[in-house]
């Protein structure tokens, strides 16, 4: 055992050089333990993250999901739950009707083909004549 009532050399200083070396142990880390500053990717001149999704795409994909799921049903369901602004749920309300009628008149699979197409020349014809307007429900 250490002399002076000290467990381990350096004891004595007492608590506040402990904190001192913790805090000085952390500074200017990242969250992952490195540098806090650019990516690596960034300072080597790399490029940034991928650009993202164009909202007619986004659109075309969230409408033509939701159509194949409410073409058999009898519903189409709360378009908040589904992600769905007023205008995409007003483009999958059209488009499920027209599907159902081609479904009727051709099957399933020409059924989905026109969901396919419907979404997408819809929602870039929404987004090309101004898209979401002002508030929650565009």
């Amino acid at each position: 055992m250490a002399t002076g009532g000290a467990l381990w050399p350096g004891a004595a200083l007492g608590p506040a050089l402990l904190i001192g070396v913790l805090v000085t142990g952390c500074a200017g880390t990242g969250p992952t333990g490195g540098t806090a500053g650019p990516s690596t990717t960034a300072r080597a001149g790399g490029s940034p993250s991928p650009s993202a999704t164009p909202p007619e795409d986004l659109c075309a994909k969230l409408v033509t999901h939701w159509s194949l799921e409410v073409l058999d049903g009898d519903t189409y369901g709360d378009y908040q739950s589904m992600g769905l602004s007023n205008g995409q749920y007003d483009i999958l309300r059209e488009v499920v009707d027209e599907a159902r009628a081609e479904k009727k008149r051709a099957g399933s699979a020409a059924a989905r083909r026109l969901i396919e197409r419907r979404a997408r020349a819809d929602c870039q014809e929404w987004y090309r004549s101004g898209g979401p307007g002002e508030g929650p429900w565009g």
